[in-house]
This record gives structure tokens, C-alpha cells and sequence, in this order.
């Protein structure tokens, strides 16, 4: 989190960057895990996007952040120096060099006292303090002091922090530590289990702390819709909860789950690197089966959401539906995934979004 927050650029983390998720560009390969500040902030950023009962979207214009409605309509004038997603009612805001926090209206109602600060989880949201992390409740008190180096949102009543290198552990809501620090790296929970690596081997633990699966390599990812991708030799499959291969390892990449479809790659393997670089990508979609669903045809491609899928043809992206047909042609060079109806998409240095049949609800003036 320290020093990560310059490159905090809402329009990239609107996509599903992984850790978990997918690139609005060129896919990240199956994890190993990384002590990344700023891969750690975009993973707890994107388990906020949870879409709102009203959805606000940031949009930036001469320079300041406000934010829009799913209509286009300005709702908070573009005022701030930096400005993050609603999550749980509340934005992080930033004015000057400290961050606090804004209500759906645009009032500040956590004080920018803050040298950074994310989205709320759980009622909780993690903020930096002289160099410090901790967590704040939605008034801005604080619930658990700052006191460690790095930490993840909460998921499922637990939150990952670090307190030093290569010592991770996991902590309750009261700041209680519930699973000691004694791992080099380590995730969220997601479907009740999390991955961790200890003494340079990864496995998915419980809360307890108990492993549950170990891994045929440490190139996995964490588990979405009952799966988890693998890397078994030079093929990707598929481990479910017991850690049985539920999608024998036959894909040159594979990615997350989503509304029952997955991305995955194919190409030539050019080096048993780990994990190994390919050229000639190609990306298509498998169901739970592992049955391909839409064809490896892509250049590059997203998650689907709200039915569709962001996917590069020739040098400009578009959309498809899970029947693999192009529902908004390709012409945005850079197109992110749907979230609360709404995708941003621009062409050139044009910033805007569409809603789901391609109309233009806002874009940025020239």
C-alpha cells in the first residue's frame, strides 16, 4: 500500500487485473504469489465493485473526479484530486496529498486525514496512517489501530495483513489475530478457503489455518464458482474444493470462473519458463465441463459480465454474448468489463462509458 498510491488510476482498476481476475489487456499468467503493494490494492479495489442499489461511476474531467449515474446524469461535480469506487455507501477520496471519504451526495464524511485509504469490506475499510495500516468502521473510528505493513480487504469475517516480510497471517474484525503469521504470502478468502505459500510451497488453508489442498505446483489461483486453476507441467486444468481435477490440464492458460464460463488460452509454448511465455495467443471460453463453449479466436479478452465479454479483434475491442456473436462491434481500444450496467470503454484519450447495447451514456468532453 505505501507508495502505490500514485499509480492508483481508477480507469485500470475498473478492470479485473488480477489477482484472481482478468486484464483489460494482455492476461496475467496463473499466480504465483506477490508481495505487490499495488497488486494487493487492485485486488481489495475490485472485491468492492460489488454493483450498489445506486451505482455511482467516476469520471474525471479537467483534471478533478466526480461521479456519474447509470443515465450519465453528474451527480457529484468533479472536485477531487483522486477518487475511487462506491463501495458499502462510500467513495475514497483524495484532496491534496490525504485521503478520507465522501457520501452519495459528494459531502465528506470521514475527514481526508488519511495517506491512503480503499473501500469499505465488511463495514471496515483498510487506510494508511504514517506508514501504517489499520481499519476504520464507517463513522472513521478506528477499529483496529495501524499497525501493519500491508493488509487485504476483509473477506468472510477475516482480513490477510502483514506485519514484516514473508509474515502474513490473518486477523478477525476485532484486530484479533486468528491464524498466526507464519506464511510468505497470502490471499483472501473466497468459498472458504484462501491461498498461502509457506516455505515456498503453495496451499489453500481453512480458517482455521488447516491445509485443506495442496497443489500440484504453486502456479494456482484462487477459487471462483467451486474452481481453481492449476498448472500441471505445461497445461492448465481444473482442482475443485477437495482438490480434485474436476477439468483435466490440456489448456495452455486458464483463468477465473464467471457466470459459469471461463477464459482460457491457447498457443505455442516458447521456454518452460515459470510460468512459460507463449506467443500466438489465443483466447476462448470452457464451461464447468471443460467443454469449449466460444472457440480460442481472440487476441485478448475479459471476464464475462452481465452476459458479456470485453474482446480484442485486430486492434479494437468490442463485445460478445456467451454465444461467442459480437453484440457491440469492435472500435474502442480499450474496453473493460460491465459492472452495474455499465463498461468503460475509450478511443484514443477518450474516456467514456456504454451501456449494455453500446450506446454512449457518458463521454469524457473534448
Amino acid at each position: 500500500m505505501k507508495n502505490c498510491m500514485a499509480n492508483r488510476t481508477i480507469f485500470l482498476l475498473l478492470c479485473p487485473a488480477i489477482l484472481g481476475l482478468l486484464s483489460c489487456s494482455t492476461q496475467s499468467s496463473t499466480i504465483m504469489l506477490s508481495t505487490s503493494p499495488q497488486q494487493i490494492q487492485e485486488s481489495n479495489h475490485l472485491q468492492s465493485q460489488i454493483p450498489e442499489q445506486i451505482q455511482l461511476f467516476p469520471i474525471t474531467y479537467k483534471g478533478k473526479q466526480g461521479y456519474i449515474n447509470s443515465s450519465g446524469q453528474i451527480i457529484i461535480k468533479p472536485k477531487f484530486d483522486e477518487g475511487s469506487s462506491f463501495s458499502e455507501g462510500l467513495a475514497p477520496v483524495r484532496i491534496g496529498d490525504k485521503w478520507g471519504y465522501i457520501d452519495k451526495t459528494g459531502q465528506i464524511v470521514i475527514k481526508t486525514d488519511f495517506d491512503s485509504a480503499y473501500g469499505f469490506s465488511e463495514g471496515l475499510a483498510a487506510v494508511d496512517m504514517d506508514g501504517k495500516m489499520g481499519y476504520i468502521n464507517q463513522t472513521g473510528k478506528w477499529i483496529i489501530s495501524p499497525q501493519f505493513d500491508l493488509t487485504y480487504q476483509f473477506s468472510e469475517g477475516v482480513a490477510a495483513i502483514r506485519i514484516e516480510i514473508d509474515k502474513w497471517g490473518y486477523i478477525d474484525k476485532t484486530g484479533q489475530l486468528v491464524i498466526k503469521t507464519q506464511f510468505n504470502e497470502a490471499r483472501t478468502f473466497s468459498q472458504g478457503l484462501a491461498l498461502v505459500i509457506r516455505d515456498g510451497k503453495a496451499s489453500y488453508i481453512n480458517k482455521t489455518g488447516q491445509i485443506i489442498i495442496n497443489p500440484p505446483s504453486n502456479l494456482v489461483r484462487k477459487f471462483s464458482e467451486g474452481l481453481a486453476s492449476v498448472r500441471v507441467g505445461n497445461k492448465v486444468g481444473y482442482i475443485d474444493r477437495t482438490g480434485r481435477m474436476a477439468i483435466k490440464p490440456q489448456f495452455d492458460e486458464g483463468y477465473d470462473f464467471s457466470e459459469g464460463v471461463a477464459l482460457v488460452a491457447t498457443g505455442v509454448i516458447s521456454s518452460d519458463g515459470q510460468p512459460p511465455v507463449m506467443t500466438n495467443i489465443k483466447y476462448g471460453y470452457i464451461d464447468k465441463k471443460g467443454q469449449m463453449v466460444i472457440e480460442p479466436q481472440f487476441l485478448e479478452a475479459t471476464n464475462f459480465s452481465a452476459g458479456l465479454a470485453g474482446v480484442r479483434i485486430g486492434d479494437k475491442w468490442g463485445y460478445i454474448n456467451k454465444t461467442g456473436h459480437v453484440v457491440i462491434k469492435p472500435q474502442f481500444d480499450m474496453a473493460n468489463v460491465f459492472i452495474g450496467g455499465l463498461a468503460r470503454v475509450s478511443i484514443g484519450d477518450k474516456l467514456g462509458y456504454i451501456d449494455r447495447q453500446g450506446n454512449y451514456v457518458w463521454n469524457s468532453p473534448n
